[in-house]
């Protein structure tokens, strides 16, 4: 369709009076919408054309006829290719611009998609009027041809015949824009480009597809009809603004049935799902399947195509059922002053769903219990009310309890409910009784008494009370805590007697107080018992003489400027203490000539020298102290006092200041036995450190380490007694301090027969000090007496020996006495052993010495 006007400028907007059969796109095409076979309502429809600035608008009649088509007519249509000419070029005509013709629009070309061929099918020849004069060749360019997806669109180059390769799908590209180009034979461009689109037709080749298969959505039981509960929406990959691609929604099912078959409706073009009818009851139908369809051409059933979708719909609880009990009395009981003890279960019944505000019960009781000794609470699991003790009952005074109880949801019912919101119950809790422990009453029991009370005295009865008024049950008593073991407890009828004298300034009274422990048993079963308190008041009397303080002082020699001020020290309390009177005594005569004593006031006197001079040293006053008891008591309290030499402040300068200073003779004392250890101690450890140098000293060797003949003695595993002829201990001749090394120890001599067993031993070096000591010069006399002595047996010759050896050139030691053995042996190598073997070269060499 064209649309052509005076000026040229008016813009204009295409509409069809059958859009759902035919459309017009902006260029004036028109083009079916749908397949459908062309009847007489089809066969004319209007074509308006609406200026889009003034609204102006004009229409065209559009007839439609059938033509059959004969063999020859479709090859003869498929011969009749629509051409496309290039424009023609401005040219020169004398020298001015000759005006041309205005390019026309080429129009688009439209081509349906999933076309079944044949291909390469032709779509158009586009041509150049020049051809004529020149050999030209032709090409397109863009998307589709020369760029991806290439190889779709194809032109020959001769020709100028354009045809696609291939199916075309909308869904991928719904456009194409390609460029159209005509060059002669050298490539140059001979044409100006012309643009060709081909519009892809859509065709319903897709179904619809929901976003998701299943759709959950709740809807509240005793919804109104028109609650809106979910919506489901499914996409089209056709057009959407064409009829393949525009969709309707039905319902197919509805799962179960009940109490109607149609207690939901779809908006067949959004997709909502809403109530249409009453009678959602989740504690009858808790869920709903629908079976959704989506359809596109509008849903027609005969060509749109379909697919579906599950939604499932919960029906949500509301609390419209409240809790009933499963019983009308329940029945509990529990043991006197028990608490924290579950007496009864009251069990409901819901038919809300459970574990939700709706289901939850609460309980409360409504009467029966005025003093609150009992509570309800709920098992969270089972729904069931707990009666719990929360406060002791005393059987003797409630035997019985009779609740009432109501049960409620922990939300309200909803509204319009018929049902009563609560329900109520009757609760009988028996209390039973048991064995209670005796009391003590009053406890603490408290009683004054004067001290000094003589043993045997009776006090008080204390009794305690078996609260078991319907039990009969004796009570003994016995004493628990006595502290000072001055009572004892009658064990039947709790009289409480002294066994000594009660004294108030004993340690364990405690602010005139005496506290004493009493047990109370009953007969019961089990055995109950309490405990008692007996507090005494114990009430002073005088029967402590006061006592001088400080009892220790000092003073100048001379009266001033120094005075010794005094007090008492009483262990009764007022008013059997102060004030005190304080005086001399007559004898000796010598305390009141030198002394006076003056009284500042009740409590206070001060002691002066009487005498202008008294010469320093330690001196013990007796003072007479009388206390204001009834009878007064009075006692001579020995003040010891120090006199000495005094500065010009009337501070002692003595050496022995600490007398006066208050330390007493035991301190004094311990302080000198101190001294006196610590002077030992250090002179004992001068003593061992001394004794240690002169041991250390002692312990060289007296003879040269190459004389020594222990290597050769101390080699055998076993010696035997061979020390007993020593009354001195030999290892003071060691020094163990150092050992020498094997690499300058001294070679020595061996004997022949030694038996090689152990390694070469390693003795200690022996200490140069020039004067071994008292021990040394000992040792020293002994070792010359002893080889000076004829009659002496040789060192070490008393040894009992194991194992001697074979092949000794010296032969058995068992030869020593015969004069007839070893007669012919060389014993000379003897004197080599040092002066303790001189003996044996003697005997067996025939030597001189």
């Amino acid at each position: 369709m064209k649309f052509s006007n005076c000026n040229g400028k008016r813009k204009v907007q295409y509409e069809s009076s059958e859009p759902a059969d035919f459309k017009v796109d902006e260029d004036g095409m028109v083009y079916a919408v749908r397949s459908f076979p062309l009847s007489s309502e089809h066969a004319k429809f209007l074509i308006y054309a609406q200026d889009k600035e003034t609204q102006e608008k004009w229409q065209v009649a559009v007839k439609l006829s059938l033509k059959p088509t004969l063999p020859e007519d479709s090859v003869k249509e498929s011969q009749e290719i629509e051409e496309i000419v290039f424009p023609r070029q401005v040219t020169k005509h004398n020298g001015h611009l000759q005006r041309q013709k205005r390019d026309w629009v080429i129009p688009p070309i439209n081509l349906p998609e999933n076309s079944r061929g044949p291909f390469p099918q032709e779509l158009v020849r586009i041509r150049s009027d020049r051809d004529k004069n020149l050999s030209l060749r032709y090409s397109v360019t863009g998307p589709g041809a020369d760029q991806p997806p290439t190889g779709i669109f194809i032109i020959n180059p001769i020709s100028g015949q354009l045809s696609v390769t291939k199916p075309l799908d909308r869904e991928l590209i719904a456009r194409f824009h390609l460029r159209a180009h005509a060059v002669d034979i050298n490539g140059n461009q001979v044409e100006n480009p012309i643009d060709i689109v081909i519009n892809v037709i859509d065709m319903n080749d897709n179904r619809p597809e929901f976003l998701h298969q299943v759709w959950n959505g709740t809807v509240p039981e005793g919804s109104k009809p028109g609650t809106y509960v979910m919506t489901v929406t499914a996409i089209d990959a056709d057009d959407p603004n064409a009829l393949n691609g525009m969709l309707r929604y039905r319902i197919l099912s509805q799962a179960p049935s009940t109490p109607s078959p149609n207690m939901f409706t779809i908006n067949n073009e959004t997709g909502d799902i809403i109530t249409v009818a009453a009678g959602l009851d989740r504690e009858k139908v808790q869920q709903y399947t629908l079976i959704i369809q989506a359809t596109d051409m509008e849903g027609n059933p005969t060509y749109g195509l379909s697919n579906t979708a599950t939604a499932v719909i919960t029906v949500t609880d509301v609390n419209d059922n409240p809790p009933e009990f499963t019983a009308m009395t329940f029945y509990g009981e529990v043991p006197e002053n028990r608490v924290d003890v579950i007496v009864a279960n009251l069990t409901v019944t819901d038919k809300d769903q459970p574990h939700t505000p709706a289901w939850n019960a609460a309980y409360r009781i409504t009467s029966g219990d005025p003093t609150g000794r009992f509570a309800i609470q709920t098992d969270p699991n089972s729904n069931d009310g707990l009666v719990t003790v929360v406060k002791p009952i005393d059987f003797e005074t409630n035997r019985m309890f009779v609740l009432t109880v109501a049960a409620e949801n922990q939300v309200p019912l909803a509204k319009g409910i018929q049902h009563p919101p609560q329900s109520t119950a009757t609760v009988s809790v028996t209390v039973i009784d048991v064995n209670e422990n005796p009391y003590f009453a009053p406890n603490p029991k408290i009683i004054r008494q004067e001290e000094g009370l003589h043993a045997g005295t009776m006090l008080t009865t204390f009794t305690a009370q078996d609260p078991d008024r319907y039990m009969q049950q004796n009570i003994r008593y016995t004493k628990l805590s006595d502290p000072a073991n001055w009572l004892k407890i009658d064990p039947v009828n709790g009289q409480i007697t002294t066994i000594a004298v009660l004294d108030r300034e004993s340690p364990n009274v405690k602010n005139n107080i005496y506290n004493a422990t009493f047990l109370a048993s009953d007969n019961g079963i089990p055995p109950m018992s309490g405990t008692g308190t007996l507090q005494i008041y114990l009430l002073d009397i005088n029967d402590n003489a006061p006592q001088v303080l400080p009892q220790e002082a000092e003073t100048c020699e001379t009266p001033d400027p120094n005075s010794i001020n005094i007090t008492a020290l009483d262990y009764d309390i007022d008013p059997n203490a102060g004030p005190f009177a304080f005086d001399l005594p007559l004898s000796p005569a010598t305390i009141k000539r030198n002394w006076t004593i003056t009284r500042l006031n009740g409590d206070f006197a001060q002691l002066n020298l009487k005498i202008k001079f008294l010469e320093a040293g330690i001196y013990e006053v007796p003072i007479i102290i009388t206390d204001s008891g009834n009878p007064p008591k009075s006692n001579i309290s020995i003040l010891r006092v120090k006199v000495c030499q005094c500065d010009s402040n009337g501070d002692c300068t003595d050496v022995d200041r600490i007398v006066g200073a208050g330390l007493g003779t035991g301190a004094i004392v311990a302080i000198l036995l101190c001294i006196i250890i610590l002077l030992i101690l250090v002179l004992m450890f001068v003593v061992w450190m001394k004794r240690r140098d002169k041991e250390r000293q002692a312990k060289q060797l007296l003879i040269d380490p190459e004389d020594d003949v222990r290597d050769n003695i101390l080699k055998y595993d076993e010696e035997g007694g061979g020390e007993e002829d020593q009354d001195y201990d030999l290892s003071q001749l060691q020094q163990p301090d150092t050992v020498e090394p094997d690499a300058i120890k001294p070679v020595g001599i061996r004997r022949l027969d030694e038996r090689p067993i152990h390694a070469e031993p390693q003795y200690p070096v022996r200490s140069a000090a020039p004067h071994p000591g008292d021990i040394g010069d000992f040792i020293n006399e002994g070792l010359k007496a002893a080889d000076n002595d004829p009659t002496a047996p040789p060192y070490d010759s008393l040894l009992v020996f194991d194992y001697e050896g074979s092949g000794s050139t010296a032969g058995s030691l068992s030869s020593l006495n015969s004069s007839s053995s070893g007669g012919e042996q060389d014993y000379d190598y003897l004197n080599d052993w040092g002066p303790r073997f001189k003996k044996l070269a003697d005997m067996y060499g025939g030597g001189d010495e």
